[in-house]
């Protein structure tokens, strides 16, 4: 699955959480880094990845809020290498 963000559309990182959570289509999601971390450490399917739009943008407005959300994504890309599953989490900032 291909995930898109867009951050033309991102004032908040709750604004981040709830395009993630619409997509996925999640009634019930924290909607914070540990949140983040359960979910795309062992709750959605491999491959999956996150093509995250205007991201240079949500650094500006998110700005550590954007970064903790990076190191999640980092930490997800790092634990499905060590892993070594065949199909893995993937993200890209364009």
């Amino acid at each position: 699955m291909n995930l898109v963000i867009d951050g033309s559309k991102i004032a908040s990182a709750s604004d981040f959480y709830r395009q993630l959570a619409d997509a996925l289509d999640l009634h019930s999601y924290g909607r914070n880094v540990d949140a983040l971390w359960d979910l795309l450490s062992a709750s959605v399917e491999r491959p999956f990845s996150i093509e995250w739009r205007d991201s240079d943008r949500s650094r500006e407005v998110l700005r550590e809020d954007f970064h903790a959300i990076v190191r999640t994504l980092d930490r997800v890309v790092e634990y499905d290498k060590a892993a070594r599953w065949p199909d893995k989490f993937h993200y890209s900032l364009l």
